[in-house]
């Protein structure tokens, strides 16, 4: 048996640095998703946990916590870890269970606290999400290992640092548009290419900040999103893929091959092609990485997205508009949040509540996300529901 999977309900804390516990990010979105969807805890038949660094606020198995305190402690918790993909991939074990009718109605909810850990202690934990033997424990940290992707990118494709930088600078409009998103800040091209060099060719504003935050959706069958009476959007196509762990395994690291073989899954499930997207949430956790994202996903020829993304094709009134929201450039990064958040974007644009950062007339999204440096991916797509 397979049902259409829907998301009826979102919510979202806003990203940044937050002085609310793990537990308590995680259930002020849950109950604004519930909310949102016009049911109950006692409608929700499982519960699906991303989180990756519980243990640095002192709390790991945490989905049984986080069902108790919604007051729904015997329906089942499952918390799910895959790195900075966490919540995408938790999502993909969410749609499938509401797929194959084990159940009618479950909450996703993505969570990370981190910030108060400190820079230092925060990059240390993040290299543990690498192949720690090569390259964390060995000094490679993802801002260098991201760089190693961006010097051999701009080096095969004569793309420039100046091109990264209009990543950065159409994601933080997009950002002020959005009010939780953890950086609301204009910036300049020419701010971007003389901020600090972090890992070359990148720099500061080349790289997403940490964040604190949680997203949550409620997913449902058809059935159950009809009886509601409320507007809900429709799951039409999901993914998985992996790449070799260590980037000194790929034969190519100007392209992710977990992003490729996600998106040729979802789209087939989908029955569309790049061409239909209408929008995108994708993965830039440095400004390469959109890049590449939508050249992987198919929204530019392999070599072009650089260019084409200096001249306007991905702003919010370009051909393909991308990270609506900010992205994590600008809406924030708490890792485990972060693919469910992208989700809740998409969620707003197709149910009125996107205010300026609206795009126009669209009526399929996709939503990209992926752990380390691509290790793992998923990629979702999505339906208007009119």
């Amino acid at each position: 048996m397979t049902n259409k999977v829907c998301v009826l309900g979102a919510g979202s804390t806003t990203y940044g640095k937050l002085n609310e516990s793990i537990i308590e990010l995680a259930l002020n979105a849950s109950r604004e998703a519930i909310i949102s969807a016009g049911i109950t805890p006692k409608d929700i038949g499982a519960g699906y946990i991303s989180n990756v660094f519980g243990a640095a606020d002192k709390q790991v198995h945490i989905a049984p916590v986080i069902m108790s305190n919604l007051g729904i402690p015997y329906v089942p918790g499952l918390t799910i870890e895959s790195a900075c993909g966490s919540g995408s991939v938790m999502l993909r074990e969410a749609f499938a269970n509401v797929y194959a009718g084990f159940y009618d109605c479950v909450l996703a909810v993505g969570v990370e606290k981190i910030t108060h850990t400190g820079t230092a202690q925060s990059t240390t934990l993040f290299s543990y999400c690498s192949d720690f033997f090569y390259e964390g424990g060995n000094g490679a940290s993802f801002p260098g290992l991201f760089a190693s992707i961006a010097r051999a990118y701009l080096s095969t494709y004569k793309a420039t640092e100046e091109d990264l930088a209009y990543v950065a600078v159409k994601n933080h409009e997009n950002g002020m548009l959005n009010p939780k998103a953890h950086v609301k800040r204009r910036i300049t091209v020419d701010e971007v290419l003389r901020s600090p060099v972090v890992a070359s060719p990148l720099k500061l504003y080349d790289c997403c900040p940490f964040s604190d935050g949680a997203s949550a959706l409620i997913l449902c069958n058809e059935k159950f999103a009809k009886s509601s009476g409320r507007p809900y959007v429709e799951i039409i196509g999901s993914g998985r893929g992996a790449s070799p762990a260590a980037i000194q395994g790929r034969e190519d690291i100007t392209t992710i091959p977990s992003t490729v073989n996600a998106a040729k899954q979802a789209y087939k499930m989908a029955g569309v092609t790049p061409k239909d997207i209408d929008f995108a949430e994708v993965h830039d956790c440095f400004t390469i990485a959109e890049v590449i994202d939508t050249e992987d996903l198919g929204f530019f020829e392999k070599g072009k997205a650089a260019s084409l993304t200096r001249e306007g094709e991905t702003k919010l009134t370009g051909r393909i508009p991308i990270n609506p929201s900010g992205g994590l450039k600008a809406k924030g990064h708490p890792i485990g949040a972060t693919g469910i958040g992208q989700v809740v974007e998409v969620f707003e644009q197709f149910t009125g509540k996107a205010g300026q950062r609206t795009v126009k007339d669209a009526e399929i999204a996709l939503t990209h996300n992926f752990g380390a440096t691509g290790a793992s991916a998923a990629v979702h797509i999505f339906k208007k529901v009119n």
